[in-house]
């Protein structure tokens, strides 16, 4: 990493913060040698405080870290892209990005597996995901092939509702699988992007 400090006067270099994730912006800092120094060797963002004249580790006092995914810089290496997993709120007055945006996926599939996770996580009696995670890993399995086995039926009819129907039941039994063995579906588009090259 080249980062071209001298060009601003006061030593530092903007950097524009991103959720890995949801590839929501959720603030910018500032960064000095040090600040970048520290946010490497800790895998925790650390800026420089213009207002305060030193160092702070974001979160340092709410918890609210910003742990590193990856750091890049752009084509003049005078700004970086510091793409994240936020730890709670970003914003200081308590919103989850410094720009008053909700920190979630506009990817529907994203949003879908958050409520698989969570239904997973906290439980819930009346939940039919709930259910099917208590159960177990064979079960899913089972609903995923029922529903695969139903989709086959439907492809050979001419009823486009039905086989869209089934196409969604699979995809959501199959999302559930994947929460279950600890995956989700970027780990899949990641494999189809590597053999695609």
């Amino acid at each position: 990493m080249n980062i071209d400090f001298n060009k601003n006067k006061d030593g530092l270099v903007p950097a524009i913060i991103q959720d890995d994730l949801t590839s929501k912006v959720l603030m910018l800092g500032y960064l000095n040698k040090e600040s970048l120094s520290l946010t490497l060797s800790t895998d925790v963002v650390h800026f420089y405080s213009r207002t305060k004249q030193r160092i702070w580790k974001k979160g340092q006092e709410s918890g609210n870290e910003l742990k590193v995914v990856s750091l890049k810089e752009d084509c003049d290496n005078d700004t970086l892209l510091i793409k994240v997993n936020p730890v709670g709120p970003v914003c200081h007055k308590g919103d989850d990005t410094c720009f008053k945006e909700i920190n979630e996926s506009t990817d529907f599939i994203e949003k879908l597996e958050s409520v698989i996770e969570d239904r997973k996580q906290n439980p819930i009696d009346s939940s039919y995901v709930s259910s099917l995670f208590k159960k177990g890993i064979n079960k899913i399995a089972q609903k995923v092939g029922e529903e695969a086995v139903e989709l086959v039926i439907e492809a050979k009819d001419d009823n486009d509702d039905l086989f869209l129907n089934e196409s969604a039941d699979l995809m959501f039994h199959y999302l559930i699988l994947l929460q279950e063995k600890g995956f989700k579906m970027k780990d899949i588009v990641k494999i189809l992007r590597e053999r695609s090259l």
